[in-house]
């Protein structure tokens, strides 16, 4: 398969009947009556880990990468050193990435063997769409995953740091399309939030907690 064969865009997928009711509500199954009686055993599923996204021997890794995917600082430059230069040769193919797409390309020098390159939004104040934005970020590079039958994925905090956007909202997006997503696949057996940061380490152990707190409670 050639490189231009194995690399596609996903926007956002189709809706589906999965929703959750609030923030940090439960996903429900409208179809069949089901209320997030299963949520303990998503989130053991999820780990919560702080550590270098490169070192990591997952099927996938996700790159918060600029429009061009050609390489940029932050996360973004650091997976393009890690993995090499054919990443690089490999992304000048896919055409760049429109926000809140994904396409994916091998992993190249890196342990992880296939990255999923996605364009997360800049906070502009947070009526220009972008928590919108931000979740067809994750539905785009989960609908991938599904494509790929992944079985375990690695994501950074996505529009954090110099996209500005904040680090509490956008940890909750990602919590909550990550127990979606698990919910509806059971193929993906673990989903790590990789954390370089301190700020946003502290911020995914939060709401982890949180999470796990509700559960206790229901």
């Amino acid at each position: 398969m050639s490189v231009a064969e194995d690399s596609f865009v996903i926007g956002l997928p189709p809706p589906n009947a999965w929703t959750c009711d609030a923030a940090w509500g439960y996903p429900f199954d409208h179809n069949s009556g089901r209320e997030g009686h299963e949520s303990e055993k998503i989130m053991e599923r999820i780990s919560i880990v702080r550590t270098d996204i490169t070192t990591l021997a997952v099927d996938a890794i996700v790159n918060a990468a600029n429009n061009t995917l050609l390489g940029g600082g932050g996360v973004d430059g650091a997976i393009h050193d890690a993995a090499g230069p054919k990443l690089l040769e490999e992304c000048r193919l896919l055409g760049g990435c429109e926000t809140g797409q994904a396409k994916i390309t091998r992993g190249c020098q890196l342990p992880a063997r296939y990255v999923i390159h996605t364009v997360g939004p800049v906070w502009n104040g947070g009526d220009h769409g972008e928590r919108e934005l931000l979740e067809r970020c994750y539905a785009s590079c989960f609908a991938i995953a599904r494509e790929y039958r992944f079985k375990t994925l690695a994501f950074p905090a996505i529009s954090c740091g110099v996209y500005r956007f904040p680090v509490e909202a956008a940890v909750e997006i990602a919590m909550r399309e990550a127990m979606v997503e698990l919910i509806q696949n059971d193929e993906i057996e673990k989903v790590l939030f990789a954390c370089f940061d301190t700020e946003v380490y502290a911020a995914y152990l939060r709401a982890h907690a949180k999470q796990r707190e509700s559960d206790l409670g229901s």
